[in-house]
Parts: C-alpha cells; structure tokens; sequence
C-alpha cells in the first residue's frame, strides 16, 4: 500500500505496517491511502483470522545492541497497553495465555532464555511430558504423543488477537477521522511514485491519476521494492497456513484455548467462530519467489500451499492432534511479509528524497504494533522520532552488502532453509477444490 500525509495532502502508500494505525492521522485533514486491494489484502500477513500476541517482554533480533533492546522494550510494552485499552483494538484481543515448545534439544534451551521461562515471577509452568501438554486444554483437544516436545505453559498476559477484525475496525476508525481510502482496482494500484526535482511528489496509479501531495509515507510491505531501490534492504518472504473445517461441538469445545506453538512444528489458536474453522501454520524460515537470474523476491496471492508446507502441517498435527491430521483442508493461502537483514523496521526519511517517508520491514513481527506504529511513523515525518528508535530503524543499507537471501534469520522448522515458490511445478501444490477457497475467501472478505 502507498501512503501518503502531509500537514496539506498526505499521502499512504499501502495499508501494511502502519497503513491502518489510526494514530498516523493525528489531526492531518487531508490524507489518502492507496491500496491494489480491498481492505484486508489478499496477500498481507495481517489478512487473517488469528495472530500470536506475546507477553511484553523485550525481543530485539540485534543482540547485545542497547538500543535495539530498548526499542523492542519500549514497543512491545506499548503495543500491549494499546491491544489491552484502546477500544478500537482491545476487542480482538484474547488473553488465553499460549504455551511455547520445542523438539530439539538446543532449540528448547533457546527458548527457555529467550522467553525467561525459569525465572521467577514470569507464570511459566514448565510441560516435560505428553500429559503435561494435554492437560493445558480440555479433554480431547490435545490427543497426541508429543514426541521429543518441551515446553512451557503462560496462562495470562498472552494470547491472539483477530487480526482480520481488528484490521477492519482501524480502518472504520480511520474512516470516521476522514481519511480518503482508494483500493481494490485500479485506482489503488500504484505503478509508480512520482519523482519531481529530485523529490517525491506522490504517485501515480494505474488509472492514470496522479496522487500529488506534501509528505509521502511509503508503507507497501513486500510490494516496496517493486516501487522504490531499497538497496536489498527489503527481502519480501511468505508463509503458509490452512484451514480445517470444525464441527459446532468442537468449536465449543476448541473456545477460549491457550495458544499453542511449536517453534520447530507450527501453530493453532482457537477456531473461528464464524466459519468454524481451524487455522493451523507449519514454521519454517520461509518462502521466497525467485525467478531465474534475479535476487529480487516477487510476491503473489496463491489461494494453496506447496506439498511440503501441507506436509508441514499434517506432521505437527500428527503429533499433538492425530484426530485432526487426516482432515481435509477447507483453505489455504501463502501470507507475505518484508524482512530487512536484522529484522529490525525501516523507519525513517529517505536520505534522498525528503518529503519520502519509509515505514517498512516488517519481518514478521509487524503486526502486534499496528496499534502504536503509525504514530512513530508521523513522530520521524515530523522529525521527532525518538533518537535510539530512530537510530535502530535507520536506512541503513550497509546492513545489506553482500547480503545472504537464504538467511534463515534465526527462523526454525520445516527444511531449516528458505525455499523458492519457483521451484515449485503446478503438480507440487494443494489442489483445494476452488468452489470451497472462492466460498472461504468470501467469507472472510
């Protein structure tokens, strides 16, 4: 999406990262979202029934960087209070509590310092056995062996948020604060931005009409590259998920459950009470779309999954829920995101172009801080970002020399390595019958 601001036409290029953080808006009166898709896109990550919300604790992906660390604190104790008070977003939010696990040995004890599990006042219960896992959730939702599976059990203070819904009341919220949303066609499908004595004057969309404005907020998530030479800061990667359809009693029984997540196997959530349906994602460091003789990763919507994500997924139900491993998928769709090289946002002005704003990179883990994003964006459009926060979310492509694409970006599960979609023939993917992904799919939308 291209979104644009400014203190007279704004305008937002894409409705990502930050696009329907209602925040951004922060008393501008004339501001634009442009957007190829009907609001939720059909190719966002963020177009879904269920995300993870974790607990607040402070997760930089750079290391010992203080200020990366500070940032991450900083961030994630926000989004919290937002997601736990701020009406637009606090209904979608279930505090179900999750429990994380692992397989492999290094990979458990990874886990248990990243998520301070042994430490004294966090609410971890530690899950060493398969019964210790099963008794997380009522009788008969958890059937399975949990081979070689460790864990721990958070029963507050996490948990999911429905994305979908809450996506669609930022943008109601945004609407009522008058903001102008062109999407779904032409009108929305920026071809390019418009380049003007060395500036950015807007953009240009497939119907000809060029969006001319002040400040422009570039936030298409993996699309940005198409529009803008990020220096290979940007690597747009997806991810596979599926649906099984439930029956109205298990709906009842699978309410109000504990997130569960294998960060080798995959995940669930509870199913959707709407379409009763179960969501259920295979971790792995991810997909990229290669064509021969390119390093630039392209993304398209595809309403199946490769064979070896439904592989995937039929494994980790295998060992935690055998009964439902066999079922056929109702849906199934690959979801795109933007990784920068340490997984850190790219928010900033661009160097060049001084009425460019950048707010991307969301490197799969964007969409718990859609509540408060937006309003750092605007903080760097005005030149008051924060300076640790501006100094970690630099434009800084020297992060990005030689880069390795096939970086797993400490990323586990599925082959341990990032495959290529165009590596994959007609006959390697699932072949859900298209009458049931149309009928899902408008369901959803």
């Amino acid at each position: 999406m291209l979104k644009v601001l400014a203190w007279r036409d704004t305008l937002l290029g894409g409705a990502e990262m930050s696009g329907c953080d209602v925040k951004a808006v922060r008393g501008y009166k004339n501001v634009t979202i442009l957007d190829p898709y009907a609001v939720p896109s059909p190719i966002s990550a963020g177009n879904d029934v269920n995300k993870i919300k974790g607990y607040p604790r402070a997760a930089s992906f750079s290391g010992d960087d203080d200020d990366a660390t500070y940032t991450a604190d900083r961030l994630v104790r926000e989004a919290t209070e937002a997601w736990e008070k701020d009406l637009v977003f606090s209904p979608y939010y279930h505090d179900t509590g999750y429990v994380i696990a692992a397989s492999k040995p290094e990979n458990i004890e990874e886990l248990r310092l990243s998520e301070g599990a042994d430490k004294p006042g966090n609410g971890f219960e530690h899950l060493i056995t398969a019964e210790d896992f099963r008794k997380t959730m009522p009788k008969g939702v958890l059937t399975g062996k949990f081979p070689q599976w460790e864990g721990w059990f958070k029963k507050q203070g996490c948990g999911w948020v429905h994305a979908r819904k809450a996506l669609m009341s930022a943008v109601a919220e945004a609407e009522r604060l008058g903001v102008r949303i062109c999407n779904g066609g032409p009108q929305g499908t920026v071809i390019s931005l418009l380049w003007e004595e060395g500036d950015v004057r807007g953009a240009r969309t497939a119907d000809g009409i060029e969006h001319r404005a002040d400040h422009t907020l570039l936030c298409a998530g993996a699309n940005a590259p198409q529009l803008l030479d990020m220096k290979d800061q940007l690597r747009p990667t997806a991810w596979t998920l599926a649906h099984i359809k439930m029956t109205p009693e298990e709906v009842k029984l699978y309410k109000n459950l504990p997130v569960l997540f294998n960060v080798e196997r995959g995940f669930f959530m509870e199913p959707d009470e709407e379409n009763h349906e179960l969501k259920i994602c295979d971790e792995h460091p991810g997909y990229c779309n290669w064509p021969p003789h390119t390093n630039l990763s392209q993304p398209f919507a595809k309403h199946q999954i490769p064979l070896v994500s439904e592989h995937g997924l039929r494994t980790f139900l295998r060992e935690c829920m055998p009964h439902l491993a066999e079922r056929p998928f109702s849906f199934a769709r690959i979801c795109w995101c933007a990784d920068t090289p340490d997984r850190e946002f790219l928010i900033c002005q661009h160097p060049e172009y001084k009425s460019l704003t950048l707010g991307v990179g969301g490197s799969g883990h964007g969409f718990m801080h859609i509540p408060t994003i937006g309003s750092y964006i605007v903080d760097c459009l005005e030149g008051k970002l924060e300076p640790r926060m501006a100094k970690v979310w630099r434009w800084r492509p020297e992060t990005a020399v030689g880069r390795d694409w096939e970086d797993v970006q400490g990323r586990m599960g599925g082959s341990y390595k990032v495959l290529n979609f165009a590596d994959y023939g007609e006959g390697e993917w699932t072949s859900i019958p298209e009458v049931n992904t149309t009928t899902a799919m408008m369901a959803r939308l």
